[in-house]
């Protein structure tokens, strides 16, 4: 045989195990927990499970036992950020795998996914900058959604604020809607948080440097976001390539700071059914410990 030959075919035997590794990966669910010094002194710690782009669809058992499981953890609360759907019939198998988690205070918003259906897409396009919405998607029954999570006592924070009781504290908590389709209206939510709260926490599904801004500036204490899939293709060592939004790759996922507020980013469970792979960047849940300031 050629060498040239026998290269191809070591190149063709590469790319395979690396797909079948990505399509494993993709359902390689993780755990990560994060200790944040943002309460008041003197406070006991607070734990917030933050989960983001759960994606669903019809059949994902494993995702719906594994998300389902995480009520054994006793958080205090939970916040969701966006892209819970990625199919027309996916309502009733969401608020199923949420089922426990809701006799827990919640807080959440939606994403692009979560009103729109999902279309195949050219990964070149995002090495270019942010994704932009087509028109002509199909529209998923996203008000169904909102319906069902907020029966269950969840706040709906889509360009709206409230405060939210957890553990005997109170969390002046604001949102916002879907920034990465032009659906955030800060300006109905801006203005100072409120001083005496235990708790001044931001949510967005994109984190959009100009929501981010805003929400710092307001004095928030920690931001909850997602969107960025963690990057969902990365290289090791190097990490996320993009972040389809203006934040910058270093702060793909994780914890990092904006203008003085902590930055929570979730790299999210799911991805969309057309890209069903991950590399170097598991999905992920996060469980976010709260602790004093000193």
């Amino acid at each position: 045989m050629h060498l040239a030959a026998k290269a191809l075919i070591g190149t063709a035997a590469v790319g395979v195990a690396g797909l079948a590794y990505a399509r494993w990966e993709a359902q390689a669910y993780i755990l990560r927990r994060e200790t944040l010094p943002v309460l008041p002194e003197g406070q006991s710690d607070l734990r917030i499970l933050h989960l983001s782009d759960l994606h669903f669809v019809p059949g994902q058992r494993s995702k719906q036992e594994w998300v389902r499981s995480l009520r054994d953890l006793r958080p205090d609360a939970v916040v969701v950020t966006g892209d819970f759907l990625s199919h027309q019939d996916a309502v009733p198998h969401v608020l199923d795998t949420l089922d426990p988690l809701f006799e827990l205070p919640g807080a959440f918003v939606l994403g692009s996914n979560d009103y729109y259906a999902p279309r195949p897409i050219n990964w070149a396009r995002y090495l270019k900058g942010p994704s932009q919405l087509e028109p002509k998607r199909p529209m998923l029954p996203w008000g169904d959604l909102v319906d069902g999570l907020t029966t269950n006592g969840w706040l709906d924070l889509g360009n709206a604020r409230a405060t939210m009781k957890a553990d005997g504290r109170e969390i002046d908590i604001r949102g916002v809607d879907d920034p990465h389709i032009s659906r955030d209206r800060y300006d109905v939510v801006a203005g100072p948080f409120d001083s005496d709260a235990d708790l001044r926490l931001g949510i967005t599904h994109a984190p959009y440097l100009r929501v981010l801004d805003g929400m710092a500036g307001d004095g928030a204490d920690l931001i909850l976001a997602g969107h960025t899939h963690g990057g969902q293709l990365c290289v090791p060592g190097v990490g996320a390539l993009v972040t389809n939004c203006d934040l910058p790759r270093s702060q793909a996922k994780g914890v990092s700071t904006h203008d003085g507020s902590m930055l929570h980013v979730s790299a999210g469970l799911g991805t969309s059914p057309y890209a069903p792979v991950r590399f170097a960047c598991r999905p992920e849940a996060t469980l976010l410990t709260l602790t004093p300031t000193s």
